[in-house]
């Protein structure tokens, strides 16, 4: 999502119903072949047809930082996104990683029709798309069977509560290979309470954890996106932070004591407990 001014956007003709809602694509006026994705309203994705390497939304963007960072540098990822909108990540990852196969798991069949027959995937890219809920396909995937597990799902605005628990992580765990990377969309406004509770339940599964955000999105003085990343190996940190301070919006990066400052008291969350992302203010997204 993105608080990207929706004015010098021009709609296609028409609107189309999905699962989820009401479905717009938006040509950006702004950028020649792109595009965005609103459902009920809400921004959920951008894509550029011509350049699917520029990532609009600037939480996307410090996830594709992670997905640069994993692996073999340039070399292809087994990736599974869970939560698809309109495959701007898919589009990234064939791009800056050619042959890299990639599964998509998103609940609304109707959605992936509309994307692929308005927003066709780059050529040769190895995308598979399931309509299935996030948690129930990634149940179906063998064990160490992915380098990355990308988690960016909501319904209208906010993430389902199933996708934020420790059982849910462990399952992310079972399913990512030796040394790989799980990255999480986390939307969340003072106090926090979600994001911290989100950090400590990765911390309860992973070795390692560290949180992306806006520093005034990290502080609790905003509503915002912020990006988890979690794994058993050691995480590329300095890297991490140098990418994202260099961002058109910089992001301050925590870790380590930092991070578990930044949780405090804050336990893990787990399925009998578990609830949706907190509901955005009115015209945040906007």
């Amino acid at each position: 999502m993105s608080r990207r001014d929706r004015s010098h956007l021009t709609p296609l003709p028409g609107r189309t119903e999905v699962a989820g809602g009401t479905a717009e694509l938006l040509a950006d006026a702004d950028r020649d072949g792109s595009w965005q994705l609103l459902i009920d309203g809400v921004p959920q994705s951008h894509v550029d047809l011509t350049d699917p390497t520029y990532l609009e939304f600037e939480y996307v963007r410090r996830i594709g930082h992670v997905l640069d960072l994993a692996g073999d540098p340039g070399g292809p990822l087994d990736v599974v996104h869970l939560g698809g909108g309109a495959l701007t990540l898919p589009r990234y990852v064939a791009v800056t990683r050619p042959g890299s196969p990639q599964r998509v798991m998103e609940v609304d069949e109707r959605l992936t029709d509309l994307v692929r027959s308005r927003l066709p995937l780059p050529r040769g890219a190895r995308v598979r798309v399931r309509a299935a809920d996030a948690r129930a396909g990634l149940a179906a995937l063998p064990p160490r069977s992915a380098d990355v597990v990308v988690v960016d799902v909501f319904a209208g605005a906010r993430t389902p509560a199933h996708l934020t628990t420790v059982e849910f992580a462990t399952d992310v765990a079972r399913v990512l290979r030796a040394g790989g990377t799980t990255v999480w969309n986390v939307s969340d406004g003072p106090p926090l309470r979600f994001a911290r509770a989100e950090a400590a339940t990765l911390a309860a599964v992973f070795a390692n954890v560290a949180l992306i955000a806006e520093p005034g999105t990290l502080r609790g003085r905003r509503f915002g996106n912020l990006v988890a990343v979690a794994s058993d190996a050691e995480l590329p940190i300095a890297a991490l932070t140098r990418r994202c301070a260099g961002d058109p919006m910089p992001a301050r990066l925590v870790d380590g004591e930092s991070l578990r400052t930044f949780v405090g008291q804050v336990g893990p969350v787990t399925d009998a407990e578990a609830q949706p992302s907190p509901e955005p203010p009115a015209g945040v997204f906007a």
